[in-house]
C-alpha cells in the first residue's frame, strides 16, 4: 500500500510537470515530484535493509532499478549504508556511508589542500548540490574508480542518468530537462544529503574511538531525532525517527511512530534538531570533534584555538 500510494503520487507530479503550461506551475511539481522521490529513496532504503517486501520478486526488481535511477546503484549504497550503520559515529571508520568527521588534533596536520576539501564536503554548498558532489561524484564515480570489478554498475548508472537527460531535452525540449529532469533531481538530493548530514551532525552529538563505543550508545547519543510537521513527515518517510532507526534497522519506517510513542525514554533522551533555519544553520557550523571538550567545534573555533 505504501509502495502503491507513494508511485501514484511521484507520477502525478510527474504528469503535472508535462501538462500544465505556465512554468511556475512545473516549477511547483518539479519541487513535489522531488519530495516524492525523497519518500520513494526511503522505502528503497528500508527494502535494502531487508525490512520490507523482503520476499516480493517484484519488489526485488522495482527497487534494484530505483536504485540506479536515484543514481544509488544497490552495489555501493547497500555495502557503505551497512558500514554506517555497524560503524555509527566511531572516529575514522564512520566517514565511509557518512560525512566525514576529524578530531581537532589530526585537522592541525591536514594540509591546505587537504583542510579545503575537508571543509567543503561539509559545507552547506557542497550539500545543498548533493546532487553532484554527493551523488554523482561520491556514490557513483568514487566508487567505480575505487573498485570497477564490484561497482561497475557505478557507471552504468551514470551512462543512463545522462541518456535520461539527453532523451528529456531532445525528445521533450529544455523545460523538461528543467523542471522533469533537473529540478526533481536537484530538490531530492539536497534535502536527502542535508537529512542525512544533520541526522549525525547536530548540537549535542557524540563521537567515540572504537574502545568506547557502542551500538546502542551511538543510536541513542549520536543520532537525532529531527522535529517536523506532518507533511514534511510523510514526505521524508519519518526518517526524522532516526535514533529508533540505529537502534533497530528492522521497523519499517510506517512503525517509527508507534515505536517513539510506545517507549517514553526514546522520547525524553532523544537529541532533538529539526528543518527550522536556527537549527539548519547550527548544523552547519559544527566542523570538528574535540575530545577534550566533548563536542564539535565550529570553524571560527577552529581558527581561534587550533591553529594549524
Amino acid at each position: 500500500m505504501h509502495l502503491g500510494v507513494s508511485v501514484l503520487v511521484t507520477v502525478a507530479c510527474y504528469f503535472g510537470i508535462f501538462l500544465f503550461e505556465p512554468i511556475i506551475m512545473k516549477a511547483l511539481f518539479g519541487i513535489l515530484a522531488g519530495l516524492s522521490l525523497v519518500r520513494l529513496f526511503i522505502l528503497y532504503h528500508d527494502h535494502q535493509h531487508k525490512t520490507i517486501l523482503i520476499r516480493s520478486w517484484i519488489a526485488d526488481g522495482f527497487f534494484a532499478s530505483f536504485g540506479v535511477f536515484m543514481l544509488s546503484p544497490p552495489s555501493i549504497w547497500k555495502r557503505s549504508h551497512d558500514h554506517h550503520h555497524k560503524h555509527n559515529s566511531k572516529l575514522y571508520t564512520s566517514s565511509i556511508g557518512s560525512f566525514p568527521v576529524v578530531t581537532v588534533e589530526k585537522y592541525k596536520t591536514l594540509s591546505a589542500p587537504e583542510r579545503f576539501a575537508y571543509l567543503l564536503i561539509r559545507h552547506p554548498f557542497a550539500i545543498g548540490l548533493g546532487y553532484l558532489f554527493v551523488f554523482i561524484i561520491g556514490m557513483c564515480v568514487n566508487s567505480f574508480i575505487s573498485n570497477r570489478g564490484r561497482h561497475w554498475d557505478s557507471l552504468m548508472t551514470l551512462i543512463l542518468h545522462a541518456a535520461m537527460g539527453w532523451a528529456a531535452w531532445y525528445f521533450f525540449g529544455w523545460q523538461i530537462l528543467v523542471f522533469g529532469f533537473f529540478l526533481p533531481f536537484i530538490v531530492t538530493f539536497a534535502l536527502g544529503s542535508y537529512l542525512f548530514y544533520a541526522q549525525h551532525n547536530f548540537p549535542g552529538t557524540v563521537f567515540t574511538d572504537k574502545d568506547g563505543w557502542s551500538y546502542v550508545k551511538a543510536a541513542l547519543d549520536s543520532s537525532s531525532y529531527m522535529r517536523m510537521n506532518p507533511v514534511m513527515q510523510w514526505f521524508t518517510g519519518n526518517i526524522g525517527f532516526h535514533h529508533i532507526h540505529h537502534l533497530n534497522a528492522h521497523i519499517p519506517f510506517y512503525r517509527l511512530p508507534e515505536v517513539f510513542k510506545a517507549i517514553p525514554e526514546l522520547r525524553t533522551t532523544a537529541k532533538h534538531t529539526s528543518l527550522r533555519l536556527w537549527d539548519v544553520i547550527a548544523c552547519f557550523r559544527l566542523k570538528a570533534w574535540d575530545p577534550a571538550l566533548q563536542r564539535m567545534v565550529t570553524r571560527r573555533e577552529l581558527r581561534r584555538r587550533y591553529r594549524p
